[in-house]
């Protein structure tokens, strides 16, 4: 019979893996994933900043990636600079700030390893009904402006033309980055997020025929990494975060075998965004 730390790591894991398939899908359809780790780099200030003011972690976490989405789109319009160097200057220069304030932080005490890879096995009754409740809101929110946002992924002008306020839309995006980044950086860690976000949905993308099915592989892709991961982590005595990132790129490298051995029918067959 496992512990309860175990029994609580796979229902938070869980939570985690069913919120994050549908917006990796929109990841990797958007082609964000830079996006995605920005956010995620940005979270180590969030949580710098929640222990120094004694916040609450995820809600800092919330906050801080938030701005930094809305100064990217900002600056998007306001600068001569390519996406790509906005996103990297962003990036880098939040998770800097992020550990020069550590630095200021020495009476503190607080574990900079878990945060930056995760510790899903510490999880608590709280953290387990913020991660449900909070991804409940999130699918809750994405369901609302599925339509539009997928419009706008596929064509952002005919989105337009057709009055589907795909700005809206996709500002809402961000910011539901943002709560996925928060709910699940004590379970994941800030370096290692983007790789559960991003890793299935590539998984599901090789496998699937149409975007509803590629939702649900990268759900039961994320759910298996979660399981499997942490399992391997209670056997071979390894962090809980980085075994379910590897387990997540097994399943990705076994999904390309019967992709390449059917690349005919892959080709007729597969969806194209």
């Amino acid at each position: 019979m496992f512990d309860d730390f175990f029994i609580r790591a796979l229902i938070a894991g869980i939570g985690v893996a069913i919120v994050v398939g549908p917006l990796g899908c929109f990841v990797i359809w958007r082609r964000l994933s830079y996006f995605g780790d920005t956010l995620s780099h940005s979270a180590l200030l969030g949580v710098t900043l929640a222990y120094a003011f004694s916040f609450n972690i995820a809600l800092s976490v919330f906050i801080i990636s938030g701005i930094v989405a809305i100064l990217l789109l900002s600056l998007q319009k306001r600068t001569k600079l390519a996406g790509d160097s906005l996103l990297g200057l962003l990036a880098h220069s939040t998770l800097a700030i992020g550990l020069v304030l550590i630095g200021f932080l020495s009476s503190i005490r607080f574990d900079l390893m878990g945060l930056l890879f995760g510790d899903i096995l510490a999880v608590t009754t709280k953290d387990i009904l913020i991660v449900w409740l909070g991804g409940s809101v999130i699918l809750g929110i994405l369901f609302f402006i599925w339509k539009s946002l997928f419009a706008a992924t596929v064509n952002y002008d005919l989105a337009a033309a057709e009055n589907m306020k795909p700005d809206v839309s996709n500002f809402i995006f961000t910011l539901l980055l943002a709560g996925v980044i928060a709910l699940s950086i004590k379970m994941i860690g800030a370096l290692l997020i983007t790789g559960l976000l991003l890793i299935p949905a590539a998984m599901a993308r090789s496998l699937s025929n149409s975007p509803i099915q590629m939702v649900v592989l990268s759900i039961l892709g994320g759910i298996l990494s979660v399981l499997i991961g942490l399992f391997a982590s209670l056997e071979f005595n390894t962090a809980s975060g980085p075994s379910i990132i590897v387990v997540a790129l097994i399943l990705f490298i076994l999904s390309l075998i019967p992709y390449r051995r059917n690349t005919a029918l892959q080709k007729r067959t597969q969806f194209d965004i």
